[in-house]
């Protein structure tokens, strides 16, 4: 473990210097590292096929290097027209080296990426969880080098499936010391290319572990939530068809508060992208009765109207992003900052209100199976409120935030 994160260390510090030298520093120790490894290319590089095109970088740097140092012995003549041929000729001489450096540190940080998954997926794959830790890291590193991607990486596409990533990722999700990591990878694996990783989450085993682990431990929710807000419908369906709608909203009963409040936000996008059929199932599995107990928790639930009064007009605006009611009730999908901050400080405040405004403003229905939906949740409301007070106000947020 030691010395393979040691080989790994080595290789980032290589790419930083070729980055370095890529950003300007043609003559320092960074260009010095990058001229020592071509000094041993041939029996550090030419062994692995992969590392030709590495190789080639480093002769051509080299090459550039040698030319800068030749430039203003006398070739180009003396005078005035001669300094002036070498300076041209340092400047060409330079930027070809900062262009080759951009690609010496293109090539090193694939052999960092093949040798991370390389030792991710043996990690994972060794009996009784020893390489938990190792394992354990190097998810995180991925996770990181994933989501860090600004551009389609064919290279790292390619190591992906040669190592067989996903799969070892998905056998691990319910594996109680990597599985939290597991589900983090998986949602951004999906996010690196949907492609090619949705078909084998709506196909594999993966959402039925990510659900079965869900009460467990935040992280398969959080993972849960980003497929479904990745994927959208197709996922939204699969859950449906599989009948793990039942087992998520249960968990809106769990004592963890924050799995409490990501199978609320859970909730909110299955409402915004399920069908009727979905919508039905929710109302069916009691999903208003329990939005109701959250509301009622004295420390996280309440009335977003009420709390509104008195943040509003202390932060009041005259202008379209203001907070308002409406921002609150739509709750992950508000982009106002003190609408995202009011959301956070009360996660169970106007819960139904918010589910009806998503069912209302979603993609999975009619206009006509929405205003079903919403008398359903009404009337839903009516029987599960403990008091007339709650009542009123449960109606009135639901009616006051629906859209014209």
């Amino acid at each position: 473990m030691e010395e393979g994160e040691g080989f790994l260390n080595v290789l980032r510090a290589l790419r930083d210097a070729a980055r370095r030298v890529e950003a300007g520093d043609g003559r320092g120790p960074a260009l010095q590292a990058l001229l020592a490894l071509e000094a041993g290319a041939d029996d550090l590089l030419a062994g692995d096929p992969n590392l030709s095109a590495l190789r080639r970088l480093l002769y051509r740097l080299r090459a550039l290097s040698c030319s800068v140092d030749l430039c203003g012995t006398g070739e180009e003549g003396s005078g005035v027209i001669g300094s002036l041929r070498a300076r041209c000729r340092r400047c060409g001489a330079r930027r070809g080296i900062a262009r080759v450096a951009g690609a010496v540190a293109g090539e090193i940080q694939a052999w960092i990426d093949r040798e991370t998954i390389a030792r991710l997926v043996a990690a994972l794959r060794q009996p009784d969880g020893g390489g938990a830790g190792a394992a354990r890291a190097l998810l995180g590193e991925l996770e990181a080098r994933l989501l860090s991607v600004g551009r389609f990486d064919p290279r790292l596409q390619r190591a992906l499936l040669q190592h067989g990533v996903f799969s070892a990722v998905e056998a691990k999700l319910g594996d109680p010391d990597v599985g939290d990591g597991c589900a983090a990878a998986v949602l951004a694996l999906v996010r690196f290319n949907k492609d090619v990783f949705v078909g084998p989450v709506l196909m594999g085993p993966a959402v039925g572990a990510l659900v079965a682990s869900a009460s467990d431990s935040p992280a398969p929710l959080r993972a849960l939530n980003g497929l479904v807000a990745t994927i959208r419908s197709p996922l939204v369906d699969e859950l449906h068809a599989r009948g793990e709608l039942p087992r998520l909203v249960a968990l809106l009963c769990v004592p963890d508060p924050r799995v409490r409040i990501l199978a609320l936000e859970f909730a909110l996008r299955v409402g915004y992208y399920g069908r009727k059929e979905v919508v039905d199932a929710l109302l069916a599995e009691g999903l208003v009765k329990r939005l109701l107990c959250l509301q009622r928790s004295d420390d996280l639930g309440g009335s977003l109207a009420d709390i509104n009064d008195s943040y509003c007009f202390l932060e009041e605006k005259p202008d379209a992003k203001g907070i308002s009611l409406l921002a609150c009730l739509l709750g992950w999908r508000c982009e106002d900052d003190g609408a995202a901050a009011l959301a956070s400080e009360r996660p169970f405040a106007s819960a139904v209100a918010r589910f009806a405004v998503q069912v209302e403003v979603g993609e999975g229905l009619s206009p006509r199976e929405k205003r079903e939906a919403k008398l359903a949740i009404l009337r839903r409301a009516r029987e599960a409120a403990v008091s007339q007070a709650e009542e009123a106000t449960v109606l009135t947020e639901v009616l006051w935030g629906a859209t014209p």
